[in-house]
């Protein structure tokens, strides 16, 4: 928290399971002045970046399996948070890591095209139906 190079307040957005909305887990945020967000609905497509975030964590390193123990799982994490943050790349900040991303005061460039179709609202319809 100490390294931030911008005055605005640091947020903590997540859907609404059970963890986050947890007596514990909201008086930790609130402690350490991180506003809560969540999502309306709960639904994945709400938070597309988070989710994107944890498949990454998921298959490229491998979280998204049975660990033997809790400490091994959260070793597991911390190793794979840590490669995410300062050794992968990203295309959607100049395909810089999160970590000298997040310190620049350059425009990041996103390198990446959304090639998933918009849907249109008779196209929602159609497919509620």
């Amino acid at each position: 928290l100490n390294n931030r190079i911008t005055d605005m307040p640091l947020m903590h957005h997540s859907d609404r399971d059970v963890q986050y909305c947890s007596h514990e887990y909201v008086k930790l945020l609130n402690k350490e002045n991180i506003a809560i967000s969540m999502t309306q609905h709960g639904e994945a497509y709400e938070n597309p970046i988070a989710e994107r975030i944890n498949g990454i964590l998921k298959i490229e390193f491998s979280l998204n399996r049975v660990f033997k123990s809790r400490v091994e799982a959260l070793l597991a994490v911390r190793i794979a948070v840590q490669a995410y943050n300062n050794v992968r790349p990203e295309m959607s900040c100049s395909n810089l890591v999160p970590a000298i991303a997040h310190e620049t005061a350059v425009p990041l460039v996103k390198y990446w095209k959304n090639r998933r179709k918009k849907n249109t609202t008779v196209q929602i319809l159609n497919q509620q139906r």
